[in-house]
């Protein structure tokens, strides 16, 4: 068993030789940033000060060559081969909130759009599921394999969760959500994961990009504001293909009705004739009307090379480091 040391806050946690650094934090209590958990997103990236890691599987574009020669490891992925020292970000307070693993029953399914299916999932009566809103979950299935989708709704809604399932063409698990898996299903998660949530200490103006069903964890933030009654304004920038693809727009423009401090801007990028809205990139959008983020948060999901460029780009128009929050929509690794 080897021992990890965070430099910047001293904390230390050990690391049993199945885990990776960021499980074996998990297990400890220690808030590290993290999004997918699969070498994907690169959220979890840190500095490699003392000791030695090797990595699992990993995409180039969330740790570069570049980057792991100068020190940095994703720590999803990274298992220390000794003690290590590292350098990393923690997270605010999860409010004493650890991951579980327990039983689901599907309880619900409806299909607001041609490849989204939104699916409300039962949990035990005597088995409460404290977590913060935008967080995900995993189902962990028979063969071992895990998916990842986020929750759709806020706390205050208790006894069961909503998540945005996207079909992907050939899914090992999409399509049987689609196609086979009828209601009363038991299917077993572990929950509540990430750190994409709502920083409620800052009081600062938030903008919110969603592409796809990015929406999902943005949604579950957006109704836990105004269950609590946080009046900071959010404007939403939602992208999508074409406007069929904008799945609950309906809703999104009842928030813009009823609340004053809330504003909404849908994004088409692809070819849409009699469509009046904005066109073009999502992101492009938020750069158009904004010259200056310096004091604006932004809560940005959706596919990775959105996260990416749009994380780019707010920062070179002024965008503090720390005021980008993200959570990346990857596939699962086959």
């Amino acid at each position: 068993m080897n021992r990890i040391l965070i430099e910047n806050s001293g904390h230390t946690f050990e690391v049993r030789p199945s885990q990776t650094v960021l499980e074996a934090a998990i297990a400890a209590g220690i808030n590290l940033p993290y999004g997918c958990r699969n070498g994907a997103c690169g959220a979890c990236k840190g500095r490699i000060l003392t000791g030695k890691v090797m990595h699992d599987d990993y995409q180039g574009n969330a740790l570069t060559d570049a980057e792991r020669d100068a020190g940095m490891a994703l720590f999803c992925c990274a298992r220390p081969l000794e003690d290590v020292v590292i350098e990393c970000r923690q997270v605010s307070t999860l409010q004493g909130i650890k991951p579980k693993i327990l039983p689901v029953r599907v309880q619900a399914k409806s299909q607001p759009s041609e490849d989204v299916m939104i699916m409300h999932l039962q949990l035990p009566n005597h088995e409460p599921l404290p977590f913060l809103a935008g967080q995900y979950i995993e189902f962990l299935l028979k063969d071992g394999r895990r998916r990842a989708f986020s929750i759709a709704n806020a706390p205050h809604d208790t006894g069961f969760l909503e998540l945005h399932i996207r079909k992907v063409a050939g899914g090992h698990f999409t399509e049987q959500v689609f196609n086979e898996m009828p209601l009363k299903t038991i299917l077993r998660i572990e929950a509540p994961l990430g750190s994409f949530y709502l920083r409620e200490a800052s009081d600062k103006p938030i903008i919110m990009v969603a592409g796809g069903t990015g929406f999902a964890p943005i949604k579950g933030i957006i109704e836990h504001m105004i269950n609590t009654k946080i009046e900071r304004p959010v404007t939403l920038y939602r992208g999508a293909r074409q406007p069929n693809d904008l799945y609950l727009d309906d809703l999104c423009q009842r928030w813009a009705n009823l609340l004053p401090q809330f504003q909404y801007v849908p994004v088409i990028s692809g070819t849409a004739p009699n469509w009046q809205g904005r066109t073009g990139l999502v992101h492009q959008a938020v750069l158009d009307d904004y010259a200056d983020l310096a004091q604006y948060e932004a809560y940005v999901c959706g596919a990775p090379g959105m996260v990416d460029i749009a994380k780019q780009t707010f920062s070179q128009q002024g965008l503090a480091e720390d005021g980008f929050y993200s959570d990346a929509f990857t596939f699962a690794p086959s």
